[in-house]
C-alpha cells in the first residue's frame, strides 16, 4: 500500500469533527406544569339530574303505555259486546218482520185471508177477480200449528194482543162449511192444497 492510499483510507475512517450545537437551543429545566382546576360541582350536579330525568321519562313513557294497553283492552271487550247486542237485535228485527208474526198479529186485528183474491191491473186501473171484502173468519191458521215454528218469535208478545203469543193464545177461527158455505173447513196441520181437476 502507498501512503497515498494509506492516508485516503485514515481520512475516511476518521470521525467527523463535531459541530456546535447553537446557542439557543441549550437544554434547560422545565418548569412544573400548571395545575388543573377542580371540576365545577355543577357540571356533576348537571350530569346526576340529568340521568334521572331520562330515567324516569323512560318510566313514566313505560307506566303510559301500559295503561293504554289495558284500556285497548277493555274497549276490545266492550266492543266485543256490543257485536253480539247487534246481532240479538237483529235476530230480534228478523223474528218480529217474519211473515209468522205478521200474520198472527193481522189476525189478532180480525183480518181474515180472502179465498177468491182480487189483483188491480195497473194499465188500466181494471179490478181482476170479484172484488168483493173477505166476510167472516179464515179457513187457514195464521198463527200456523201446521207451519215449521220460529223459535225466534215463539215467546214474543203480538202488537196487537200484549198478554198472548204465538203459541200461547191459538186464533179461534170459525167452522163456516155448517152455514152452507164452500169454504172448506180449517186445517189443524199441513199445508193448505189448491184443488186441482
Amino acid at each position: 500500500m502507498s501512503a497515498a492510499t494509506a492516508s485516503v483510507i485514515a481520512n475516511t475512517t476518521a470521525p467527523a469533527p463535531r459541530r456546535d450545537v447553537s446557542p439557543g437551543r441549550r437544554l434547560r429545566v422545565v418548569d412544573a406544569p400548571a395545575r388543573r382546576r377542580k371540576p365545577k360541582l355543577v357540571y356533576g350536579v348537571v350530569a346526576v339530574l340529568g340521568a334521572f330525568l331520562i330515567g324516569a321519562a323512560q318510566m313514566s313513557l313505560s307506566i303510559l303505555t301500559t295503561q293504554t294497553t289495558y284500556e285497548l283492552s277493555a274497549l276490545t271487550q266492550e266492543q266485543r259486546e256490543l257485536t253480539w247486542q247487534k246481532q240479538i237485535l237483529y235476530d230480534d228485527v228478523a223474528g218480529l218482520s217474519s211473515p209468522q208474526y205478521l200474520a198472527a198479529n193481522a189476525s189478532a186485528l180480525g183480518m181474515v185471508i180472502d179465498e177468491s183474491p182480487s189483483y188491480l191491473r195497473l194499465s188500466d186501473g181494471a179490478i181482476l177477480g170479484t172484488g168483493d171484502a173477505a166476510m167472516g173468519a179464515s179457513s187457514i191458521d195464521a198463527i200456523g200449528r201446521g207451519s215449521v215454528a220460529n223459535s225466534l218469535i215463539a215467546t214474543t208478545p203480538l202488537v196487537t194482543a200484549p198478554d198472548a203469543t204465538i203459541e200461547g193464545a191459538p186464533v179461534e177461527t170459525l167452522d163456516l162449511t155448517v152455514g152452507g158455505s164452500n169454504t172448506p173447513a180449517p186445517l189443524t196441520d199441513g199445508l193448505p192444497t189448491p184443488t186441482t181437476h
